[in-house]
């Protein structure tokens, strides 16, 4: 968990205006670069990232970070701009999700055809549906009920965005009952499988029932939440138990590559966590993530400006520019697959991939961010 205040008034009031945490834009950065890495199949960079040492993985913190950026863009620009503006901006922000996935998906299932005729890399795509059957695949997708591998979370931060400012509104007048009511309905995922509908698997992967609860705390958190559980975050106790259970999610996820270590995961204890289900946020994962999350935040430093060193850079220019960074490292991500099976799979040609991928997306970033420095609001010519 972050805050965005220095040590001595940590989350004790809003921000000062014009104030950006730039570590939150770190944050996203570093999450996309550990997506990208893990999408390529087989990549053993993957080692680096968070998906090989526990239960939850990058996805768990793009969300709840996502819905931590939500509340103070918005919560933040309400009392200056008004309810219209803020309702606006949000609507806005889920178009412009919605018309980047409907562009990846384009740009993926043309790469795809390009590379292998609509026969290679179907399956690994999921886009053979979409070659046997391009009507209604178009339409699926109109609906958010079809995608291919990869951009399936965006139609669920689709959702997130369109739904945004009535959960603002909640969140500011009942926060805590508002937090209840998303983890009742996290509550249901689990208990009565409530998802939403989607073809042709039948439910959206990243269920939106389920991490709405990692955004909804997010912008809770960020919103005066992190004031009321404060004492709870940084007591001795509490960073004991997360980082026990840190140890013990470490062991089972090991578990998966090295059979050696199944002897110490006892048959009652599997029986307890199995299955461990990502696509419906699986208790075990939300508790990681929020034993993760407390850790971290008793580690980083309270604030990044200042001097930033180039690395440090390099991620915040990708963080700030999130959308289209995650949608070109997709498409990077399948063209590292083609390269490693087409050309050759050892360790020198996946580092090569991985690190020259990500090279790409900082120089887009900053190209990004450049031309936004540099634009000025004109009149609109077409």
């Amino acid at each position: 968990m972050v805050s965005q205040q220095q040590p001595e008034s940590r989350n004790a009031s809003p921000p000062q205006k014009g104030y950006r945490d730039l570590r939150l834009d770190a944050c996203r950065g570093l999450a996309l670069w550990f997506i990208f890495i893990d999408h390529i199949p087989d990549n053993a960079l993957a080692w680096l990232t968070l998906r090989n040492y526990g239960f939850s993985d990058t996805s768990e913190v793009f969300v709840f970070v996502s819905g931590y950026t939500c509340m103070l863009a918005y919560g933040g620009a309400l009392e200056e701009q008004g309810w219209l503006t803020v309702v606006t901006r949000a609507l806005r922000r889920s178009l412009e999700i919605y018309c980047a996935f409907l562009l990846l998906l384009v740009a993926y299932v043309a790469v795809v055809w390009l590379v292998g005729g609509g026969e290679r890399f179907v399956d690994e795509t999921n886009t053979g549906v979409f070659f046997k059957n391009p009507g209604e695949a178009v339409v699926r997708a109109l609906l958010l009920q079809y995608a291919p591998v990869n951009t399936d979370i965006l139609p669920t931060f689709v959702l997130l965005h369109l739904a945004f400012p009535a959960m603002l509104w909640l969140l500011l007048r009942i926060p805590v009952a508002t937090l209840v009511a998303s983890f009742l309905l996290y509550l249901m995922v689990q208990l009565q499988s409530w998802h939403m509908p989607a073809w042709p698997s039948g439910e959206l992967y990243f269920n939106p029932f389920a991490f709405q609860l990692l955004f909804v705390f997010g912008a809770w958190y960020a919103g005066g939440g992190a004031y009321l559980i404060r004492p709870l975050v940084e007591s001795r106790a509490t960073l004991i138990a997360a980082m026990l259970y840190l140890a013990f999610s470490l062991i089972i996820a090991l578990s998966w590559q090295f059979d050696a270590l199944n002897v110490l995961i006892p048959d009652g204890v599997a029986k307890l966590i199995y299955p461990i289900y990502k696509s419906h946020l699986a208790p075990v994962r939300l508790l990681h993530f929020l034993a993760l999350a407390v850790v971290v935040s008793r580690l980083t430093p309270p604030d990044l400006h200042g001097p930033v060193r180039p690395f440090a850079i390099a991620m915040i220019r990708c963080g700030e520019n999130s959308l289209p960074m995650y949608c070109i490292g997709v498409l990077l991500s399948f063209l590292g697959l083609i390269v490693l099976t087409n050309v050759s799979g050892n360790l020198m040609v996946q580092v090569a991939v991985s690190v020259i991928g990500i090279a790409i997306m900082v120089l887009a970033a900053t190209i990004a961010t450049w031309e936004a420095q540099l634009d000025r609001r004109g009149p609109k010519l077409f």
